[in-house]
């Protein structure tokens, strides 16, 4: 008999702010293909068309835009709103609010109907947005309950950061009955700043789906424009993602300022939006380097993967990068990546080359190499692209498969 899971996530592609989805989807999507019968629950009705995932949405009476669920994701909180929420579950009024924490205390309201009413033998909650409603389906069902982190606060903010999420988070590692590490690089971090006992933490890294990720070319304004620029003998170096401490990107900036001073005859595009994304703006202009860097904002889609295609490199700055599943991306469509060693997928890359995100002129020197000398980026884009085709969402989910067994044997 199948083993039936009961999956908690906050996002899904298209309605995803980065790699949370995105991994939600390749997961479901191969346990599914490996027997296992996922009923995966969002916190609100969102319009998806993947005809074989079984989809519940907790506010069922409630559907969610792509704007409102944009105004949801801010990373950043207000602890005072987090507070009156409180006040008004003791008040019994449980009225929308366009608040993050104060949605994430929803959820776990609405996850008590959930698991009284869906069959399941395990419980699957990824992130700190969701172990709330995965505790709640715990003590209801009795059902073991295992806990993903792809990313922890500490990652996020360099320290503890929200209190109350990193409290979040120890709390559902502490009563989960198995956590999972998206790397050994996270596992370390759990150990260190959360005080988890390195038996109760696997390590599952994240995969691509290599064929799913193939494209035609996106022709829009923008990215005619960079092709222009490459045809004329410009290079490339592209960075996406969250502009977040986290991320790196003054690193990259000050690395990028190293490297036009040697090579002026290139063109960083970062593509993102974040808290810091008008002091890097601001920092651009102060560095004299604004007509060499363009800011495209968020990018998603066939425009995001033919941005890919167009970048003779990829840079992945980070200070603290659980996975990074956008270098992968990178790889899929043959650009040579720049990793920080601060991250999980340096672990299961071996054919990109790896920097100390605060060694901005070593970082510098990697950018030139790749750009300069043909046969350094051949060897990297043929190798990494060879590479990628085994780093799969199938083999992650063949580890969770195993996982699910031990849990449930242990029961």
């Amino acid at each position: 008999m199948a083993t039936k899971v009961l999956m908690f996530g906050w996002e899904f592609p298209p309605y995803n702010s980065g790699g949370l989805g995105v991994a939600c989807l390749g997961l479901a999507q191969s346990l599914i293909s490996q027997g296992v019968d996922v009923n995966f629950v969002l916190p609100k009705k969102m319009d998806l068309d993947y005809p074989h995932l079984k989809f519940i949405f907790a506010d069922s009476q409630s559907f969610i835009s792509k704007e409102e669920y944009q105004y949801l994701i801010s990373p950043y909180i207000s602890v005072r709103a987090y507070q009156e929420f409180l006040a008004t579950i003791k008040a019994g009024d449980f009225g929308y609010q366009k608040d993050l924490q104060s949605e994430v205390l929803k959820y776990a309201l609405l996850a008590k109907d959930i698991a009284q009413n869906t069959p399941h033998d395990i419980i699957h909650a990824h992130d700190w947005l969701t172990i709330e409603a995965g505790l709640v389906a715990k003590e209801i069902s009795g059902k073991p309950l295992v806990f993903h982190i792809h990313a922890t606060e500490v990652d996020r903010t360099g320290s503890h950061g929200h209190q109350l999420i990193y409290n979040i988070e120890k709390k559902g590692m502490e009563k989960a009955d198995q956590v999972v590490a998206v790397s050994n690089f996270t596992k370390e971090t759990i150990i260190r700043e959360y005080g988890i006992d390195a038996s109760k933490i696997s390590v599952v890294h994240n995969g691509i789906n290599f064929h799913q990720e193939k494209n035609d070319f996106a022709s829009d304004q923008l990215l005619v424009g960079l092709q222009k620029l490459k045809d004329s003998g410009k290079k490339i170096v592209l960075f996406t993602g969250r502009i977040t401490f986290q991320k790196g990107v003054d690193y990259l900036l000050e690395a990028a300022k190293l490297a036009l001073d040697y090579n002026p005859n290139t063109i960083f595009v970062i593509a993102g939006s974040g808290d810091m994304e008008h002091q890097i703006i601001d920092r651009t202009a102060e560095l004299g380097i604004s007509d060499k860097v363009i800011f495209p904002g968020f990018l998603r889609g066939d425009e995001l993967k033919s941005l890919y295609k167009i970048a003779d490199l990829y840079v992945m700055p980070s200070v603290a990068e659980p996975f990074g599943i956008a270098a992968l991306e990178a790889l899929v469509h043959e650009t040579p990546l720049i990793v920080s060693k601060n991250s999980g997928v340096a672990e299961v890359v071996t054919g990109a080359l790896k920097v100390d995100f605060w060694d901005v002129q070593e970082m510098a020197n990697m950018i030139s190499a790749v750009l300069d000398y043909p046969a350094l980026h051949a060897l990297l884009k043929d190798y990494s692209h060879q590479e990628v085709k085994k780093i799969s969402w199938q083999a992650a989910a063949r580890k969770l498969v195993t996982l699910y067994k031990g849990v449930l044997e242990g029961v």
